[in-house]
């Protein structure tokens, strides 16, 4: 006879990357931009999206007034009123409450050091202040949530005070109260027993919550540790986006929570199967809207959590993908990738000709050459380690498996500089391409600039003009955009080598990487950007 399932309990994913992860230096979003992350994250499954604090910039009003239906509770962000007036008279108060969410989260001073030093009140006033601000959020018909600010270096100065704040907000009807370690310097082990030694004191964990910053990289640790302790809330945001290093980094936690022991068996969340496989699309809209390159080494979701370089990791993976893959790459939406260098076995090149679509025999006497090819070009200054999709086109031209879509017969790039009609002097580049194609040749020609009038330089008019006239294949390009352009010189001197490597992206959301070499810049990235166009092509037409 079999056991019965254990009943697993529920986790509540709270996000702020609309709040505190707009704190981020460099980071501010736009209303357009914070509603179309809110879908996202609703779309995910999280069970509270913090949209920002109204009253507090233009952005965060206009985003509540805008913010679409959710699934997940939207929240506004506040603090605990002022010393000194009513709850009721507090205007800051009455801007969150006038967002008209169904919950709202205010932060509150729990460390005794600032209660006296930085709002210049007493502890019992504190405490007053908490209590009328949380019972006023309820008697609104709202759902109350505190953040209990600089909580754990206020309970190691004073846990009995810590606890009061917490219990005063309990008190007075707080749906949850939040252990915040806000400078980001406690470690896991002391979130731990410290969340633990807050539930014995009398704090149902069912109301707590935890929310960290990353300052001492232990974010994600700590979070789980205080889950472990009893925590049921946990706070993070996208990318880890956060103030200073960050908060807790939702997508290394959710896929964590969801595929890890003890977690996937003890809990559940909000989070589906199948929401979790846009969990690296997700992710990496988050860092298209804010113009960032995805980094690559980020857990889960980074394009290389899943890239086997070393011929013996390659090889034992195409053996069995268990033996260096912690996770199956598809459950977060990821993919493997066994990159190509001068570190490369037969192993691994088979493994990506396979990858790209290209079966080739053991004995194949083309392996050994596209080998020497490879190491003969990272010599020169290429890199395929980076480049997967130059290496493809490597790779086919060397098979003799490479279509012949068009052919560039010339092309030149002129950039000057001259006035525009506010009297300010302003680049202008320009692109002239000469292309065969369907058997007759085309010249097409392109300036850089934007919608706005900006130059975008001289890359942006190559691949505009190449792009424009290539008959049968323009249609195809048009969703074909570059999102990055890296310039690195590999030989100092007069004789210097320049590498530039180009990200594309297009509608379908693939993204790839080609390179180019040369002692000419626009050389160099005109040839990332035939690479970058012919698999493109190779995809959506075929070979």
């Amino acid at each position: 006879m079999g056991h019965p399932e254990m009943t697993r309990e529920r986790l509540t994913l709270y996000d702020t990357t609309l709040r505190d992860g707009q704190q981020t230096q460099g980071v501010q979003f736009s209303t357009a931009e914070k509603v179309q992350i809110a879908r996202a994250l609703d779309a995910l499954g999280v069970d509270y999206i913090e949209g920002g604090w109204p009253g507090a910039n233009p952005t965060d009003s206009a985003f509540f007034d805008a913010a679409p239906e959710t699934r997940a509770r939207m929240t506004a962000f506040g603090m605990t009123k002022r010393a000194g007036r009513s709850a009721e008279n507090d205007d800051v108060l009455a801007a969150v409450l006038n967002a008209g969410t169904p919950s709202v989260c205010l932060v509150g001073k729990t460390h005794v050091f600032h209660v006296t030093e930085a709002l210049g009140i007493t502890n019992d006033e504190n405490l007053d202040n908490i209590a009328a601000s949380i019972a006023h959020i309820t008697a609104k018909g709202r759902e109350a949530i505190f953040d209990a600010e600089h909580f754990f270096d206020g309970y190691k100065a004073d846990p009995a005070y810590a606890t009061a704040c917490l219990q005063a907000a309990l008190d007075a009807g707080a749906r949850w109260v939040v252990l915040c370690d806000t400078n980001g310097g406690t470690l896991p082990h002391e979130v731990g027993e410290i969340t633990a030694a807050v539930i014995a004191a009398g704090i149902p964990g069912d109301k707590l919550g935890i929310h960290t910053h990353n300052d001492a990289d232990c974010a994600v640790a700590a979070s789980l540790a205080a889950v472990d302790a009893g925590a049921r809330q946990i706070q993070g945001t996208l990318n880890g986006l956060g103030e200073r290093c960050g908060n807790a980094n939702l997508t290394a936690l959710i896929p964590t929570l969801l595929l890890k022991e003890p977690y996937a068996s003890r809990f559940e969340t909000g989070i589906t199967v199948e929401a979790l496989q846009g969990l690296t699309r997700t992710s990496r809209m988050l860092d298209d809207i804010l113009n960032r390159v995805p980094l690559r080494q980020a857990a889960y979701v980074g394009a290389s959590a899943f890239a086997h370089k070393a011929g013996l990791h390659a090889s034992a993976i195409l053996k069995n993908p268990a033996t260096y893959e912690h996770i199956d790459p598809g459950l977060v939406g990821n993919t493997r990738i066994i990159p190509m260098s001068n570190q490369a076995g037969q192993s691994n090149l088979r493994s990506r000709l396979a990858d790209a679509g290209l079966s080739v025999a053991a004995d194949d006497p083309a392996l050994p050459r596209i080998l020497d090819l490879i190491k003969t070009r990272e010599d020169e200054g290429y890199s395929y380690d980076t480049a997967q999709a130059s290496f493809e086109i490597l790779a086919r031209a060397e098979l003799g498996q490479l279509p012949e879509y068009f052919e560039v017969k010339r092309y030149k790039v002129t950039v000057e500089r001259r006035k525009n009609k506010y009297d300010r002097m302003v680049s202008l580049s320009e692109a002239v391409v000469v292309v065969k194609v369907d058997g007759e040749k085309r010249l097409s020609v392109s300036e850089s600039l934007d919608s706005e009038g900006n130059d975008r330089g001289p890359v942006n008019a190559l691949a505009k003009a190449l792009a424009k006239d290539l008959g049968q294949y323009s249609a195809i390009l048009d969703d074909m955009r570059l999102v990055d352009f890296k310039v690195r010189i590999t030989q100092g001197g007069t004789e210097a080598v320049t590498r530039v490597i180009i990200d594309s992206e297009d509608g379908r959301g693939r993204r790839w990487s080609t390179v180019g070499v040369s002692a000419n810049i626009v050389d160099a990235s005109f040839e990332a950007l035939l690479d970058a166009i012919r698999w493109k092509l190779i995809r959506d037409v075929g070979a």
